[in-house]
């Protein structure tokens, strides 16, 4: 037991330390789903940030696994994908550390993964539920606004894009966007021809979401 304290303590030290610099990485999660689609999505994400709302992130693809401590290297993580997700009490107990400790998670459903995501987050917040978003949330007014809320990007089911929460002591610990597809819209234009007007769209959404993370 001595060894898990020390373990979380010196996890949220990493972390504590890490909240001064600006970097994001791809969650890797068991279950067999996709967590490594959408390669070029967060590159290009990070260096329309960069040049947009003048942050300073490294824009390599990085990638953490759900339960190494690593994790606490990474003020911000990203996690998508289409299938099933796998967190094990392990990775639950991890993500749960960390999130409660000041780290953030965006899951950006690329389709097919909410069903399988939102059962893996009760593992790690049982006494909280998703709760949406309005349209006047923060997240949807930083440097570009977006009053109707979430943006449409690909059409998916038809239904119209929500973005859910949880929070912590008033905190939003984790953002998951859904009926949006937002990893996509950032995505090379070659990848999915859309038109330029909705990748923007995509890209000014996810630069308000880091800026809503770097800077509150």
């Amino acid at each position: 037991m001595r060894y898990i304290i020390l373990g979380i303590f010196m996890s949220i030290g990493l972390l504590t330390s890490s909240l001064k610099a600006q970097e994001i990485a791809v969650l890797k999660y068991k279950g067999g789903g996709d967590w490594y689609s959408n390669p070029t999505a967060l590159p290009n994400l990070i260096s329309f940030c960069n040049q947009q709302i003048n942050t300073k992130i490294n824009p390599k693809n990085q990638t953490v696994e759900v339960g190494s401590i690593d994790i606490f290297q990474y003020p911000f993580i990203h996690m998508t994908g289409h299938g099933n997700v796998l967190f094990d009490d392990d990775d639950a107990k991890n993500l749960r550390t960390y999130l409660l400790s000041g780290g953030f998670l965006h899951i950006d459903d690329n389709y097919g993964m909410f069903k399988y995501a939102s059962k893996e987050i009760k593992k790690v917040f049982p006494d909280k539920e998703l709760a949406e978003l309005p349209g006047n949330h923060a997240i949807f007014n930083q440097k570009f606004k977006f009053p109707t809320g979430l943006p449409k990007i690909h059409e998916h089911d038809g239904k119209r894009p929500q973005a859910y929460g949880i929070f912590h002591e008033g905190r939003l610990v984790l953002l998951f966007t859904v009926e949006s597809d937002l990893g996509d819209g950032w995505e090379d234009p070659a990848v999915h021809n859309d038109p330029e007007e909705v990748r923007l769209k995509a890209l000014r959404m996810g630069a308000n979401i880091v800026q809503y993370v770097f800077e509150n």
